[in-house]
């Protein structure tokens, strides 16, 4: 299945996704695509198979995005918490996310036309070295993209983002690039893996559960967060129009809510940008496994 879809909307719906646009629409959309197994469960087949219709309703829900004009989206594909699955399913998925990314390589006359720009998120350390030079090589490829962002969060969780986002913070320190009076919440946030995205105006949870399962906890102090009884490979754009609905009944509830953003000093500014090439510099050896 391909990344990016042609368009499968029927005219009924893509009457409804016009009057939703009249409202205002969330700049930037997380989802935590929860109910892979479980949908597996329900219809007697195999986990990977759910997993691999969990991509199919990724790819169907990117098209929703791009209709509506959502410019940002987050998923929360895979927790490191995950790991502690069966080693069987653990491979499976990483194999399955080795395919994919290959995929999106694949297809990258697609993503430059669109425009789409693909960042993933996560301890990358802690991944198979093939996948994680697809995903450095996707990531590359499309960096320069604008129209769209999509951000995977792979091998992820709020405690290991901030427990790195510490631990650059004390480096930073250490090397008396900064001093500990210049830290604050605005140095933490630049330090994140999600430091070049705005915090998400909507997060959806399908499946039933009511948690966020250590998805995002910094970043969604002021998001609206949307409950769906519904596993991930049967969402539907009526189940996304409704989660864009109530988020534009808070809309102004919202605004009201959001904090001011400090701008950073000289001296924080010159550590952020050197931390970044840092990263970036691992990323490119990551090309190289």
């Amino acid at each position: 299945m391909s990344w990016i879809r042609d368009n499968t909307l029927n005219w009924f719906q893509h009457i409804a996704v016009r009057i939703i646009r009249a409202g205002h629409v969330p700049k930037h959309v997380a989802i935590i695509m929860d109910g892979n197994r479980r949908y597996a469960n329900k219809n007697n087949v195999e986990k990977i198979e759910g997993h691999t219709r969990g991509f199919d309703k990724l790819a169907e829900s990117l098209q929703w995005c791009m209709d509506l004009g959502i410019s940002e989206v987050t998923v929360y594909a895979f927790s490191i918490e995950n790991f502690k699955r069966t080693k069987e399913e653990v491979d499976c998925l990483m194999e399955l996310a080795s395919q994919k990314f290959q995929r999106l390589l694949d297809e990258k006359e697609k993503l430059m036309e669109h425009g789409v720009c693909v960042r993933v998120i996560g301890n990358l350390s802690l991944i198979p070295d093939k996948v994680k030079r697809h995903i450095a090589e996707a990531m590359f490829l499309t960096k320069d993209n604008n129209n769209a962002i999509l951000n995977v969060a792979f091998a992820y969780t709020s405690r290991d983002e901030i427990t790195y986002a510490i631990k650059d913070v004390l480096d930073g320190v250490k090397s008396t690039d900064i001093k500990i009076e210049d830290i604050n919440d605005d140095l933490l946030s630049k330090c994140l893996y999600t430091y070049k995205s705005p915090d998400p105006d909507l997060l959806i949870r399908t499946s039933g559960e009511h948690r966020l399962s250590d998805f995002l906890m910094w970043q969604c102090t002021n998001t609206y967060i949307h409950f769906v009884n519904v596993l991930w490979p049967e969402f539907s754009v009526w189940d996304f129009l409704r989660a864009i609905f109530f988020y534009q009944r808070y809309y102004s509830q919202l605004i009201k809510e959001q904090g001011n953003i400090h701008l950073l000093n000289p001296i924080i500014s010159s550590y952020i940008k050197k931390l970044y090439l840092k990263r970036t510099n691992m990323l490119q050896k990551m090309v190289q496994l």
